[in-house]
Parts: C-alpha cells; sequence; structure tokens
C-alpha cells in the first residue's frame, strides 16, 4: 500500500517505554510509511490523544501502567473507528483469543517488524477502505437525490423498469404516454406500450437484459399511448438501481428527425476530430462499462495508454504548426493495427489527452493485451511517419493494465497505466508495462531489472548531477550556501527524480556507489568556487549506506585535499528515524569526518517521539526542521508552536536550525520571528543546475 507524503498515518502508541515506542516508529519509517506518531502511558494521556485525530492504536500488551483491557474500554468509549493492533513480546493462543474478544483487529509480535509492517498496513489500508465506504455512501445518496430531481425535471421522457414493469417515470414520459400519475401506469408492463409487431422481439430483449447481457446502444420501435396512437420511439437502457433494486433505465424519445442524420451527428460527437479516433468522454464510458464488467467477475479487459517518445523533441522538430499532423498520423497507424481481424470488435482506441491515445481490448487476458501492445511497437518503430511534408521516426512507450476483479476502479486503472507509460519512458522509450494484478510480480521483476541496469550504466558514464537549491541565512550572514540535489541524467533531457530508483538502489546494493559519486561531484563543485573566489558551502544527503561504509570518510578526506576543499564547506545530511536507529554508527560517522571539519546536519526533524532525547547523544551541527511543520505553517498554530520549540532548543544547545520547503512571504515572517537560523523553498529560489541565487 502506497500512502502520499501529505496522507501521513496518525499512529497512537501505547506503551510506557520510550526506546520501545521509537523503535515501532522508525520501522514503520523504514518501511516508507510517513508517520505522525503521538505516546500514552497513562488513561489521561490516552484520553487526551484521542480526544484528536488518529489512524491507528499500537497498544503494548505487557503495559502496566495502562493495562490492556483499560486501553481497548477507551478507545472503544471513544466511539471513533479506531483499529487497535496489540503489540506483544511473545503470545499464546489462549492470550491471543481474549486480545481479539477484547476488540484488538490483530496482534503483532514486537521482535518481528516485519508482521508488524504486515498488520499496520492491513489495518490501515481496510480503515481508509471503511472511510472511504462511508464517503462513498454520502455521496451516493446526495448523488441519488439530485438525480432524482434531476429526472423529474427532465425533458426526456424516462422510466425505471424491473423485471418488464413500471417502477418510476417522470413526468415528461407520462405525458408522452397520455397518463396524469405514476399511480397510472405503476406495475403495468412495458409491452404494453409498444406496438403489436414489436412485442414479441422486445420481449425478447427484455429476457436478454435480465439475464445480465449488454443493451444496445439504440433500440428502434413503435410505441403506442394511452389513446392508442402509434408512433416511431427510439429506447435507450442503461444498467441501474432505484431505492436499492437492481434494474434498467430507459430514456424514450420520439423520432422526428432522419435516424440516418442521427446516426451521422452522433459518430461524429463521439470522434477526435484530428485522429479519427474516439474522444476521451466516449472512451471513459467504454472503460467504466468494462471496469463495472470485471468487478462483476464476468470476464478480464486489457487497457493501453500509448505515448510517444521524445513528444517536446519532436515538435521542436517538424514545428509547433505540425502538432495536429503527428498526432493524425500516430491515429492512423493505430487504426491500422486496431483493424486487423483478430481485434473486430473487440479493441477501440481514443486520444486520451494532448498526445496520448488508448485502447481498449475487451475480453483479452495478459498475454493478449501484452501480444497488442508488441504490435503496437512494432507497427510505430517498422516504418518512418510522414508529417505532412516531413518524416520522422517514431517510437513509444506503453503502460498497460489487465483490468480485472482485483483491479476493478477506473481511477486505479488509470493510474497504473499512466505509471507504465512513465516507467516505460524513463527507462528510455520502445518498450511496454502491462500491471496484471495475477502477475505482478513478474512485471515487477522485469521493471527492476530494467533499473538496476539503468543505474549501473549512470554510475558508469557519471550521469548521475546535481542542481543547486539556495539556503539563505536569516541573521545576516551573507555567505553562500546550497543544498546539492541529485537527479539522473538519462541523456534525453527528462531528468529523474531520487524517489523513482532510490529504493531498488538499496535493495542492489547501490547507494553506497551513488553516495561516493555525488560526494566527489560536490566536493569538486566546492573547489572550483574556491578558486573562482565564490566559497560556498554544500549540503549533501547521504544514504544509510554511509553509515555502513568504513571507508567512506576516508574518500571525503582524500576528496577534500585533491581539490583543495577546507572541511568545512561540506556538510552531510541524514534522516533523524535512520540516525535513531544507527545511533551508534551515526556517532562514529560524524567522529570520522569531524577529523576533515565536516559537519553532519539532521533532516527531517521534529517528527520522533522526542527528537530531542536523540541530541543528548548526537550534536549535529545543523538540524533541518521537517516540512510538515512547515508547509501550512500560517494556517496551523500547533506548528508554529512547535518551531519555535525547535529553534529555541537547537539554540540552547548551539546549534543552526533550517526550515525548508518555504512557499509564501507568511510563512517566512512567521520563521524569521520564530528564530530559525536558515530557510529554504520554492518562495525564495527555485532549484538550478547553477548557482547564481545573490546571497548580497
Amino acid at each position: 500500500m502506497s500512502k502520499k507524503p501529505d496522507n501521513a498515518l496518525r499512529l497512537l502508541i501505547v506503551d510506557e517505554r520510550v526506546e520501545d515506542a521509537e523503535a515501532l516508529v522508525s520501522g514503520l519509517r523504514n518501511a516508507g510509511i510517513a508517520v505522525r506518531p503521538v505516546r500514552a502511558a497513562t488513561a489521561d494521556e490516552l484520553t487526551t490523544a484521542l480526544s484528536g485525530p488518529a489512524d491507528l492504536v499500537l497498544a503494548a500488551l505487557a503495559a502496566q501502567s495502562l493495562p490492556f483491557e483499560d486501553t481497548m474500554q477507551l478507545v472503544t468509549g471513544s466511539g471513533k473507528d479506531l483499529p487497535v493492533i496489540a503489540i506483544a513480546e511473545r503470545l499464546e493462543e489462549a492470550q491471543y483469543d481474549a486480545v481479539l474478544s477484547a476488540g484488538a483487529r490483530a496482534v503483532a509480535l514486537r521482535h518481528r517488524p516485519q508482521q508488524v509492517l504486515s498488520q499496520v498496513h492491513n489495518e490501515w489500508a481496510d480503515l481508509e477502505a471503511r472511510r472511504a465506504q462511508r464517503r462513498l455512501e454520502a455521496r451516493v445518496r446526495e448523488t441519488e437525490r439530485r438525480c432524482d430531481a434531476l429526472i423529474e425535471s427532465s425533458r426526456d421522457p424516462i422510466a425505471y423498469v424491473h423485471e418488464g414493469m413500471h417502477i418510476r417515470a417522470n413526468a415528461a414520459y407520462l405525458e408522452m404516454f397520455g397518463y396524469d400519475s405514476f399511480e397510472d401506469i405503476e406495475g403495468m408492463s412495458l409491452l404494453d406500450m409498444v406496438g403489436p409487431q414489436h412485442v414479441e422481439d422486445f420481449k425478447q430483449l427484455l429476457k436478454s437484459l435480465a439475464k445480465g447481457d449488454p443493451p444496445p446502444p439504440r433500440y428502434e420501435l413503435e410505441a403506442r399511448d394511452l389513446e392508442g396512437n402509434a408512433f416511431p420511439a427510439s429506447m435507450e437502457f442503461t444498467q441501474a438501481q432505484y431505492e436499492g433494486e437492481t434494474c434498467l433505465q430507459l430514456v424514450l424519445r420520439r423520432q422526428e428527425f432522419d435516424p440516418e442524420l442521427a446516426q451521422e451527428l452522433e459518430e461524429l460527437r463521439q470522434r477526435d476530430q484530428v485522429t479519427g479516433l474516439l474522444n476521451r468522454p466516449t472512451f471513459l464510458r467504454s472503460l467504466e462499462d468494462a471496469v463495472d464488467d470485471a468487478g462483476q467477475n464476468n470476464g478480464q479487459h486489457g487497457l493501453l495508454m500509448i505515448a510517444p517518445d521524445h513528444y517536446h523533441r519532436l515538435l521542436q522538430d517538424i514545428g509547433l504548426d505540425s502538432a495536429d499532423a503527428l498526432l493524425a498520423a500516430i491515429g492512423e497507424r493505430l487504426q491500422a493495427v486496431l483493424q486487423d481481424k483478430a481485434l473486430a470488435g473487440r479493441a477501440i482506441g481514443a486520444r486520451f489527452s494532448e498526445h496520448t491515445l488508448a485502447v481498449l481490448l475487451r475480453g483479452s487476458d495478459y498475454a493478449g493485451t501484452s501480444a497488442l501492445a508488441e504490435q503496437i511497437l512494432a507497427a510505430f518503430s517498422a516504418d518512418v511517419f510522414s508529417i505532412g511534408t516531413r518524416s520522422s521516426v517514431i517510437t513509444a512507450s506503453i503502460g498497460g493494465v489487465q483490468i480485472g476483479e482485483k483491479i476493478a476502479s477506473v481511477s486505479q486503472v488509470l493510474a497504473k497505466a499512466t505509471q507504465g507509460v512513465e516507467s516505460s519512458s524513463d527507462v528510455g522509450g520502445n518498450r511496454f508495462e502491462v500491471f496484471d494484478p495475477a502477475a505482478m510480480d513478474r512485471a515487477e521483476e522485469e521493471h527492476v531489472r530494467a533499473w538496476v541496469a539503468r543505474l549501473r550504466e549512470a554510475l558508469d558514464n557519471q550521469r548521475f548531477v546535481l542542481h543547486y537549491q539556495p539556503i539563505i541565512n536569516l541573521q545576516g550572514d551573507t555567505g553562500a550556501t546550497y543544498e546539492a540535489l541529485m537527479r539522473l541524467d538519462p541523456g534525453d533531457g527528462q531528468l529523474i527524480l531520487p524517489g523513482n530508483f532510490m529504493q531498488i538502489a538499496e535493495e542492489h546494493a547501490l547507494l553506497g556507489e551513488i553516495d561516493r559519486a555525488v560526494l566527489g561531484q560536490a566536493i569538486a563543485v566546492i573547489g572550483q568556487r574556491i578558486q573562482a573566489s565564490r566559497p560556498t558551502t554544500l549540503l549533501v544527503k547521504v544514504s544509510q549506506a554511509a553509515l555502513d561504509d568504513p571507508g567512506l570518510a576516508a574518500f571525503i578526506g582524500e576528496q577534500l585535499a585533491a581539490h583543495g576543499v577546507p572541511g568545512e564547506y561540506l556538510v552531510l545530511q541524514l534522516p533523524e528515524a535512520k540516525v535513531f536507529t544507527h545511533l551508534k554508527a551515526t556517532q562514529a560517522f560524524a567522529e570520522a569526518i569531524g577529523r576533515y571539519d565536516s559537519r553532519l546536519a539532521l533532516e527531517q526533524f521534529g517528527v520522533g517521539l522526542d527528537s530531542f532525547q536523540l541530541l543528548a547523544h548526537l550534536k549535529p551541527n545543523m538540524l533541518k526542521i521537517d516540512r510538515s511543520f512547515i508547509e501550512d505553517l500560517p494556517r496551523n498554530e500547533e506548528n508554529q508552536t512547535r518551531v519555535r520549540d525547535i529553534a529555541k532548543r537547537a539554540r540552547e544547545l548551539g546549534i543552526r536550525t533550517i526550515a525548508e520547503y518555504v512557499q509564501d512571504a507568511a510563512s517566512m515572517s512567521i520563521l524569521f520571528s520564530s528564530g530559525v537560523d536558515y530557510v529554504e523553498g520554492h518562495f525564495l529560489a527555485t532549484s538550478s543546475p547553477v548557482m547564481n541565487y545573490d546571497f548580497e
């Protein structure tokens, strides 16, 4: 389960020992979960904590000052949907049953962090699902109320039919057939309103719809009103629910115009005029139908999103005035693939966004979806594209999703397909990735292999580059200070941020090499600045691997000497959570780099259970306050208080503070009055490949 950075887990920990509670928090953070923890050791503390926002409770079974049974009573009494996971030192069957009977959702052993992580993932996901369901139910009720009002006031004749009988009809429908009120037709068969020559065929249609078969887009017949007057009509059916009961929604229209002209207009309305493919709204309706079908376990379907590689570079080559011609050529090439007899009636193509096309392949398994993606790639690369008077070689990046019961949500399907396009593009393009919930491991292995090869190539060919964001002193010091931000340059002009590959690098023991590549480059840049009489301090992030690399400090010393750089100009950053769980290694690392006068900074500071307890054992030169306290600073008094407290306590210890992610003037004013030493953020300056900020 992935969570956005701004969607932190609000964790309530019931534990007497701060160290044990911090270990739980660190384990979750190391697994990539953003955590906002609160610890309670007494009933009063727990009561206070429960009055605030919370997502999950981790409660120690062995707690003496607040027994587990009391914890459960207080949580239950709060009236909140708040799952409790019991944390046990050891567990017997009878105790397990008793804990679950008391209301805990799960039990995890403290000495098995992977088990704790798994239970937290599961319970948090379940909680989010329950909250989402409640939100959706409320929206459904409101939507139904609005729809009912819209249907009643609609000029289109609309009725709801269950097993061929009317259960609801609006005023326009009643007027069309000459009835005064719904009571006049309630329970009346729809067949009674159909011309006798159409009754048998219409009866068969109703039977097929009752079995769940998809309705025809349009059904034409002769209808009869109360007086027996016949008139040509067209019907449009949609599966619906009315008062919780499955039924059909029927929209009935008089045929008062040329059917062929109407069909032609409808065709134009559904098509993108540049590519000739379906337009986005029409395609989305088909996608929603496919997703609904898969959600009911009626089959599986494939979605492909296709984006031309290096699109913006192509536009520069052929000219902006040829953008439509480019899309038309790409659309024509895709249409040629979809006209294959084997795909007839199953595949539909669309222009989904500015330069992204989409294909829905109904009744397709993973192999079929992948085969179509390969066909499209081959068709793109087989021949040169003719674009007006120009020609060009065009390849594509394709992201696919196998739509099945496990991923029966339009938003999920589109998100996964988009990720596939981006991932394919990030590793060079002219390839595809199809996400299949039933084959996630295979797809993930292919993705990881491609990334490992790419990272190895980047290390061998010095493709890691630095961008620099200025850090401004609020206390009057005009010395140049920047944070060095690593990027991966694949050579196509599209820089890749570390969040896309650092996890893979860690899993394949590449972090140490990346640290050295970045540090070597940063020190060389500082040396160049000193030689140009522009001495500059750089803050450089290092990974946890730096703490396990006994030769890194010596490497830093060698690089400093080689480039004539005093060590004080290099500040190495480590996250507070990593330092807390590797304290002895960090102490040794700080001492080792200190021999060369290099300094240490703790980033993401302040979100631990007791962040300042850490400073009793380690004294960094700088603290970078966690961005979660800065993002909403002008409107959050609690965060303002926390920032002032961190700045005050750090100043008392002789430690400088940095506030990052500063976005507005109001935040700047608050930070200045709070005693923070440095600020950094887009409000002041964005990162850049050159150092050109005027600190004077």
